[in-house]
């Protein structure tokens, strides 16, 4: 896996210098960054090239970027069936894991950084355990009969939620291969986790509405259900009840993220579910299909067969900012800025790049970013702006 020179990484660095990556939060191993101060400064570090790829196969495209909870490992899986590893602070990569035999999306980290789980693309609908130290399988998570459409770790337990096109949505722990407990729903949905762990999040988009349940009693009917088309009807009609790529609590649990492949992005009020913002995108989306819409590909990933959404846009991990991938650039958006009368907010900064952005994570504990489509991008701040 090679990378390519960029801006800040100069080929004149010795070889073990580290990127200019920083604490983005207060912690006692090291310095504390404000986001603020280095939001609008960040720029495009460090490009990675499949070179592992032979006979003039295509560039496959990147499904989704997951970190662990210490933010200095990095995880993508990819159309290619393969997971890819890379070290955060180093800017290397570490290692490529194979799942040949049953494909791969959705790749989360659980809370030991050497096991994983993903969502299965051939065979069967299976959730995969995997220990990444020898690539080999711990556990099958076996039940649902249609393809997941999202995976949700707990934040702090070894319990995960899955969304698929089966109409249900299932709790899982990770220490028995039976789930704990099952929604039926309606549709591809969407999932997340309030920072607390005490609540997650169900995105219903054929319905137009989140549904919140309480983890100690999600058997019982949800405490709140939050009507995104009555809130949001005047501003984006086209992306009321459809086009929902991403699901995502703001980490000081105050606000909720519903990311489009339209012209916007919605933020809500977690609590009271009034709309806070449409976070308006002047160029639209990226070119990735919705979870669960026909025509999804798991293939070769070129260009002719985009594969779905793992999401494109998140909150930093100060819950300030939202960042979104788009055709081009990277656009961020301050959700303490007053949108206009009809709750609009037009992008307060828009990072450079000529790449498309279709997928997008921010480091839970460094001031670092990471863009992908078909190769994967770090993103630093430029120490001289």
């Amino acid at each position: 896996m090679a990378s390519t020179p960029m801006d800040l990484d100069r080929p004149e660095r010795p070889a073990s210098a580290t990127l200019n990556i920083q604490r983005s939060i207060p912690g006692p191993s090291g310095a504390s960054t404000n986001l603020s101060e280095v939001i609008a400064n960040y720029r495009p570090t460090k490009l990675f090239k499949r070179e592992d790829l032979k006979d003039g196969r295509a560039i496959p495209q990147v499904q989704s970027i997951d970190y662990n909870d210490d933010g200095d490992l990095l995880m993508t899986s990819n159309a290619d069936e393969t997971i890819q590893l890379y070290h955060v602070k180093e800017g290397r990569h570490e290692k490529t894991l194979l799942s040949k035999k049953y494909g791969v999306k959705l790749a989360k980290f659980t809370h030991t950084s050497s096991s994983i789980i993903y969502a299965s693309t051939k065979q069967n609908d299976a959730i995969r355990y995997l220990a990444t130290h020898d690539n080999s399988f711990i556990r099958y998570f076996e039940g649902h009969e249609g393809p997941v459409t999202c995976l949700a770790v707990h934040p702090g337990e070894d319990t995960f939620v899955s969304c698929a096109q089966d109409n249900t949505v299932r709790i899982w722990h990770t220490q028995t291969k039976n789930w704990q407990g099952q929604l039926n729903l309606k549709g591809a949905t969407l999932a997340a986790w309030d920072p607390s762990g005490k609540v997650f999040a169900v995105a219903c988009p054929s319905a137009g509405t989140v549904l919140l349940y309480d983890h100690a009693n999600f058997d019982k009917s949800p405490f709140g259900t939050i009507d995104v088309i009555e809130q949001c009807r005047n501003i984006d009609t086209a992306n009321l009840n459809k086009g929902w790529t991403k699901l995502e609590f703001s980490n000081d649990g105050k606000s909720l993220l519903i990311g489009t492949r339209g012209n916007g992005h919605f933020v809500l009020d977690a609590f009271d579910g009034t709309l806070k913002a449409y976070l308006h995108k002047p160029n639209g989306g990226t070119r990735r299909l919705v979870p669960g819409e026909v025509g999804s590909s798991n293939g070769s990933g070129g260009q002719g067969s985009p594969l779905d959404s793992s999401g494109e846009c998140c909150f930093t991990p100060d819950g300030r900012f939202v960042l979104s991938g788009s055709k081009k650039d990277v656009l961020v958006w301050d959700t303490r800025a007053a949108p206009n009368e009809h709750k609009v907010l037009a992008p307060t900064y828009t990072l450079p790049d000529k790449r498309e952005a279709a997928v997008l994570a921010f480091n839970p504990r460094y001031n670092f970013f990471a863009t992908a489509d078909q190769e994967l991008l770090f993103w630093v701040p430029d120490p001289n702006s």
